[in-house]
Protein backbone atom coordinates (compact mmCIF):
# COMPACT_ATOMS: atom_id res chain seq x y z
CA UNK A 1 0.00 0.00 0.00
CA UNK A 2 1.16 3.50 -0.77
CA UNK A 3 1.40 6.05 2.02
CA UNK A 4 -0.10 9.50 1.70
CA UNK A 5 0.98 12.31 4.01
CA UNK A 6 -2.13 14.40 4.71
CA UNK A 7 -1.34 18.11 5.00
CA UNK A 8 -2.83 20.04 7.90
CA UNK A 9 -4.83 22.33 5.60
CA UNK A 10 -6.79 19.33 4.31
CA UNK A 11 -7.48 18.06 7.84
CA UNK A 12 -8.52 21.50 9.05
CA UNK A 13 -10.90 21.81 6.07
CA UNK A 14 -12.67 18.65 7.16
CA UNK A 15 -12.60 19.33 10.90
CA UNK A 16 -14.02 22.85 10.47
CA UNK A 17 -16.36 21.92 7.61
CA UNK A 18 -14.78 24.65 5.51
CA UNK A 19 -17.44 25.96 3.10
CA UNK A 20 -15.04 26.18 0.14
CA UNK A 21 -12.73 23.18 0.64
CA UNK A 22 -14.43 20.89 3.17
CA UNK A 23 -16.16 18.65 0.62
CA UNK A 24 -13.12 18.33 -1.65
CA UNK A 25 -10.83 17.52 1.28
CA UNK A 26 -13.24 14.97 2.77
CA UNK A 27 -13.68 13.28 -0.62
CA UNK A 28 -9.92 12.99 -1.09
CA UNK A 29 -9.37 11.52 2.37
CA UNK A 30 -12.13 8.98 1.75
CA UNK A 31 -10.93 8.11 -1.76
CA UNK A 32 -7.25 7.81 -0.83
CA UNK A 33 -8.03 5.96 2.39
CA UNK A 34 -9.53 3.12 0.36
CA UNK A 35 -6.18 1.99 -1.06
CA UNK A 36 -3.52 3.96 0.82
CA UNK A 37 -2.21 4.44 4.32
CA UNK A 38 -3.09 7.97 5.43
CA UNK A 39 -0.38 9.46 7.63
CA UNK A 40 0.52 12.43 9.80
CA UNK A 41 3.78 13.65 11.25
CA UNK A 42 4.37 15.71 14.40
CA UNK A 43 4.35 19.01 12.45
CA UNK A 44 0.94 18.30 10.93
CA UNK A 45 -0.36 17.09 14.29
CA UNK A 46 0.86 20.30 15.96
CA UNK A 47 -0.73 22.55 13.34
CA UNK A 48 -4.10 20.80 13.68
CA UNK A 49 -3.90 20.76 17.49
CA UNK A 50 -4.37 24.53 17.65
CA UNK A 51 -8.12 24.00 17.17
CA UNK A 52 -8.48 21.72 20.19
CA UNK A 53 -8.47 22.32 23.93
CA UNK A 54 -7.42 18.82 24.96
CA UNK A 55 -5.25 16.14 23.40
CA UNK A 56 -8.04 13.60 23.89
CA UNK A 57 -10.29 15.66 21.60
CA UNK A 58 -7.55 15.80 18.97
CA UNK A 59 -6.97 12.04 19.24
CA UNK A 60 -10.70 11.46 18.75
CA UNK A 61 -10.65 13.67 15.64
CA UNK A 62 -7.49 12.05 14.22
CA UNK A 63 -7.62 8.45 15.44
CA UNK A 64 -4.34 6.58 15.16
CA UNK A 65 -6.10 3.55 13.69
CA UNK A 66 -7.08 5.75 10.71
CA UNK A 67 -4.08 8.12 10.48
CA UNK A 68 -0.68 6.49 10.89
CA UNK A 69 1.86 8.48 12.93
CA UNK A 70 5.19 8.86 11.14
CA UNK A 71 8.40 10.15 12.73
CA UNK A 72 10.24 12.98 11.04
CA UNK A 73 13.42 11.84 9.29
CA UNK A 74 16.59 13.78 10.07
CA UNK A 75 17.23 14.06 6.34
CA UNK A 76 13.92 15.92 6.02
CA UNK A 77 15.11 18.48 8.56
CA UNK A 78 18.20 19.19 6.48
CA UNK A 79 16.24 19.42 3.22
CA UNK A 80 13.58 21.64 4.81
CA UNK A 81 16.25 24.05 6.02
CA UNK A 82 17.90 24.20 2.59
CA UNK A 83 14.60 24.80 0.81
CA UNK A 84 13.60 27.45 3.33
CA UNK A 85 16.97 29.17 2.78
CA UNK A 86 16.38 29.15 -0.97
CA UNK A 87 12.90 30.61 -0.37
CA UNK A 88 14.32 33.40 1.81
CA UNK A 89 17.10 34.21 -0.68
CA UNK A 90 14.52 34.55 -3.44
CA UNK A 91 12.61 37.15 -1.43
CA UNK A 92 10.28 34.98 0.63
CA UNK A 93 8.90 36.48 3.80
CA UNK A 94 10.51 35.54 7.09
CA UNK A 95 7.11 34.73 8.53
CA UNK A 96 6.58 32.07 5.90
CA UNK A 97 5.79 28.79 7.55
CA UNK A 98 8.89 26.65 7.86
CA UNK A 99 6.56 23.78 8.76
CA UNK A 100 5.39 23.59 5.14
CA UNK A 101 8.97 23.05 4.04
CA UNK A 102 9.37 20.32 6.65
CA UNK A 103 6.18 18.58 5.47
CA UNK A 104 7.31 18.74 1.84
CA UNK A 105 10.79 17.51 2.74
CA UNK A 106 9.32 14.62 4.74
CA UNK A 107 7.30 13.54 1.70
CA UNK A 108 10.36 13.96 -0.55
CA UNK A 109 12.90 11.97 1.47
CA UNK A 110 10.42 9.24 2.43
CA UNK A 111 8.87 8.80 -1.01
CA UNK A 112 5.38 9.66 0.23
CA UNK A 113 2.53 11.10 -1.77
CA UNK A 114 1.20 14.38 -0.37
CA UNK A 115 -2.45 15.39 -0.11
CA UNK A 116 -2.55 19.18 0.08
CA UNK A 117 -4.30 22.30 -1.17
CA UNK A 118 -0.97 24.15 -1.35
CA UNK A 119 0.49 22.43 -4.38
CA UNK A 120 2.16 25.49 -5.89
CA UNK A 121 4.71 25.99 -3.10
CA UNK A 122 5.37 22.31 -2.67
CA UNK A 123 5.89 21.83 -6.41
CA UNK A 124 8.33 24.75 -6.49
CA UNK A 125 10.63 23.24 -3.88
CA UNK A 126 9.82 19.53 -4.06
CA UNK A 127 9.09 18.84 -7.74
CA UNK A 128 9.54 15.06 -7.45
CA UNK A 129 6.87 14.64 -4.76
CA UNK A 130 3.69 13.13 -6.16
CA UNK A 131 0.85 15.30 -4.98
CA UNK A 132 -2.91 15.18 -4.84
CA UNK A 133 -4.13 18.76 -5.14
CA UNK A 134 -7.29 20.49 -6.34
CA UNK A 135 -5.54 21.49 -9.58
CA UNK A 136 -4.66 17.89 -10.35
CA UNK A 137 -7.73 16.40 -8.69
CA UNK A 138 -5.83 13.36 -7.56
CA UNK A 139 -4.81 12.10 -11.00
CA UNK A 140 -1.04 12.10 -10.45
Amino acid sequence: MKTVLVDSNVLIDVLTDDPKWGDWSAEQIERLGDDSVLALNPIIYAEVSVGFERIEELEDALPSNFFARLPLPWEAAFLAGKCFLEYRRSGGLRRSPLPDFYIGAHAAVSGLRLLTRDGKRYRSYFPRVVMVTPEVDGDE
